[in-house]
């Protein structure tokens, strides 16, 4: 009981963390050109299967507020798709953490980058417009220059100084 209790508590604060993170910095968390800082902790799923929970749960909420307050300009919409989009990504990144190139997870760092950059640009296109290719394009190419941002330049530092310390282990049960 006492580890099922920890493993809840540590997806409830990584939820919390994504939320609170993302809500301060709500101008550069929403909109058709974003870097979501938050983001930077998709890539906990390499350190632990916990961070696809707190991800989702902190997706989900961030979402949920930003919508409530009007500060999620693509509105409850966001919470599904926005919400499906890191879950998978979550999901990807901590299944493939094993295909390396040169010891680097080429999917699981771009998997947050690509998903995002297709879901999140295909909401932006829809209620943005224009609705063509180029218009997706355009909102595609922004969400994931704002991910590679979060993922590439704060996340792989962020992953490199929790892996030194015990916060998370591979087998968090």
């Amino acid at each position: 009981m006492k580890q099922k209790t920890r493993r809840w508590l540590i997806i409830a604060m990584i939820g919390a963390l994504y939320t609170a993170l993302s809500l301060a910095l709500a101008p550069y968390s929403f909109g058709p050109v974003q870097v979501r800082i938050a983001e930077a902790m998709t890539l906990l799923p390499l350190l632990s299967p916990l961070g696809i929970g707190g991800l989702t749960l902190g997706c989900a909420l961030t979402n949920l507020i930003g919508a409530a307050t009007g500060l999620n300009i693509l509105g409850y919409y966001d919470v599904v798709w926005g919400t499906l989009a890191t879950f998978m990504a979550a999901l990807i990144t901590y299944n493939f953490q094993h295909l390396k190139v040169k010891k680097i997870p080429i999917i699981s760092i771009a998997a947050p980058i690509v998903l995002n950059a297709l879901i999140i640009g295909a909401e932006l296109s829809v209620a943005f417009g224009p609705l063509t290719w180029i218009g997706f394009g355009f909102y595609a190419l922004s969400v994931a220059a704002g991910q590679a941002l979060s993922v590439i330049l704060l996340g792989i530092p962020l992953l490199k100084a929790i892996e030194s310390t015990k916060l998370f282990t591979k087998n968090p049960g």
